[in-house]
């Protein structure tokens, strides 16, 4: 069966042309999305989902136009209509149609049904490299639709074989372009609480890290994930991703490290179980 999305209230074939071109997301730029998906059927770790976008539309000024009940009922009925058993929800919030192209009347609201990202078991295994970007993004909080340093360095990414950019400035890193960040120092485990995106995926990792290791939740130094003895990224794709270099300079012993295997088992056997 086709995947479906809901527009303001309609539920529509996944190709139907809905923007007008005076949404205030195509001519300012002003819109915010999330993404999750489900496992076993279940959407993993909805009210966390939902809270991150409502903060998101909080922190933009947006009204959301319908309840977290209400969108509950909608993703259960997008999913059914999908006719497949796993599913990712992209919901895109915009400043909606402005007469004037600068005034918020009201906000547009679109879930898209998508089949689940391509997976990357190889890189989950033997780990990607990364390249410095001296960047720190606009409002970090607000998971927004613009990607535009991320798009712009695709071709390079490419052209080096990386997989994705780490954001520093001022000798402090904050994130990958789509996820968050952990170092190992031996076993304490560091991630950054500044300049950053608050993943879902990095909560739960932080979770499943605190019977095993001692965990810091403080600004990263960009000298410290270079000498760090371990590196790993967290997202809904990426799940607990080795770090096995950076720009040139291989991280540790230049291959997934232990603790950080560990993780993504403990990870792995979480969603495996999600919903049962």
């Amino acid at each position: 069966m086709p995947f479906h999305q809901y527009f303001n209230g309609e539920i529509l074939p996944i190709d139907s042309p809905i923007f007008k071109t005076n949404d205030l997301g195509l001519l300012r730029g002003f819109g915010l999305f999330d993404y999750f998906r489900t496992y076993n059927g279940v959407p993993f770790r909805w009210n966390d989902y939902w809270q991150r976008f409502e903060n998101s539309a909080r922190l933009l000024k947006l009204t959301l136009p319908v309840t977290q009940q209400i969108t509950e009922k909608v993703l259960a009925d997008l999913h059914a209509m999908s006719g497949e058993q796993e599913v990712a929800f992209r919901f895109v919030l915009t400043g909606g149609y402005a007469p004037d192209s600068v005034h918020v009347v009201q906000p547009n609201f679109l879930i898209r049904t998508e089949p689940l990202p391509q997976d990357n078991p190889a890189g989950r295994l033997k780990g990607i490299k990364v390249l410095p970007y001296d960047y720190v993004r606009d409002l970090p909080e607000v998971k927004t639709t613009n990607y535009v340093h991320m798009v712009l360095m695709a071709d390079e990414l490419r052209r080096q074989q990386a997989a994705d950019l780490l954001f520093h400035k001022d000798g402090e890193i904050s994130e990958l372009t789509r996820s968050n960040i952990f170092i190992f120092h031996g076993d304490k485990l560091i991630t950054s609480d500044r300049n950053i995106l608050k993943g879902i995926t990095r909560k739960v990792v932080m979770e499943l890290a605190k019977p095993h290791f001692e965990v810091e939740i403080r600004p990263v130094l960009y000298k410290e994930v270079i000498l760090a003895d371990e590196v790993f990224t967290t997202s809904t794709t990426k799940w607990v991703m080795p770090v096995v270099q950076i720009g040139d300079l291989p991280v540790g012993s230049g291959e997934a490290g232990k603790r950080t295997l560990l993780l993504q088992q403990l990870f792995e056997k979480l969603v495996t179980d999600w919903g049962k």
